[in-house]
């Protein structure tokens, strides 16, 4: 039998050393522990945008994996940290809406406060639990340890706010949430509140920028023409062809994106 795969999804850049020390911490107590580096390029402190790569990365690993995020403002604080399990996958991370983004659509089987300290790195560090607390404890379990080893079952764990889109019987204005690395604007907007409409009557304004019809992919533009479009994480993104959207129009997170049709269309089909 195989070792669980272990994700590791972080805001700490590649600069510095913090990844590589959680890996030694899991291959110390593991050594065939199999590990893969989802991302460890989140904005600093940047939950949301965190939340969003964790819930939309995880459905894509087999059953068993375990996925340890961090993005860790409180890190030393009272926030707890969480093991949680659903669906036979595994989530390790900060008790502070990190992870509650992936737990959408499904109930945890058990939410665990990771308090024994027989499985932490001594002495544990205030400000690192990524070395000292999550990683020995991806690690343990990765050897088949039961979750209710590692501490307490708890009830409740924290959830991130999703920004609310808001909607007219003419307009919806929704916000970037989130930036790729090729620039391209996501927002609040998900494909099934689009799906009312008509998508070539659909006018999507950001700022000054404004652009006609929703496009089926990022070759129906021209050449560093802008266009909305559906993304593979189900949600209305702001791109510019063979361009950077965010460096070339500005925008950041919060910046509102406003969609009309016209009023005869509201609510019909296409």
């Amino acid at each position: 039998m195989e070792a669980a795969l272990i994700t590791l999804l972080t805001d700490f850049g590649h600069k510095d050393p913090y990844v590589g020390i959680m890996k030694g911490v899991i291959f110390g107590i593991n050594p065939t522990a199999r590990v893969i580096d989802l991302s460890h390029g989140v904005p600093p402190q940047d939950l949301l945008a965190g939340a969003l790569m964790l819930r939309h990365a995880a459905p894509y690993f087999p059953r068993g994996t375990i996925h340890v995020a961090i993005v860790d403002p409180g890190v030393g604080s009272e926030r707890r940290p969480l093991l949680m399990e659903a669906e036979g996958s595994f989530f390790i991370g900060p008790d502070n809406g990190l992870l509650s983004l992936a737990f959408d659509e499904k109930e945890p089987r058990c939410i665990i406060e990771l308090s024994n300290q027989i499985y932490h790195l001594k002495p544990t560090s205030m400000t690192f639990h990524g070395r000292d607390i999550f990683a020995p404890i991806a690690a343990y379990l990765s050897l088949g340890m039961p979750p209710p080893d590692f501490g307490p079952a708890v009830r409740e764990f924290r959830t991130l706010p999703w920004p609310e889109i808001a909607a007219t019987d003419r307009a919806i204005r929704g916000e970037v949430v989130y930036i790729d690395g090729f620039g391209n604007l996501v927002t609040n907007v998900e494909e099934r509140t689009l799906r009312a409409f008509q998508a070539d009557r659909l006018t999507f304004s950001l700022g000054p920028l404004t652009i006609h019809g929703l496009a089926p992919n990022y070759s129906a533009a021209s050449d560093r023409d802008y266009l909305a479009l559906v993304n593979s994480w189900g949600l209305l993104e702001i791109a510019l062809y063979k361009g950077n959207a965010h460096l070339s129009c500005g925008a950041k997170i919060g910046d509102k994106v406003d969609i009309r049709t016209k009023p005869e269309n509201w609510g019909k089909a296409p």
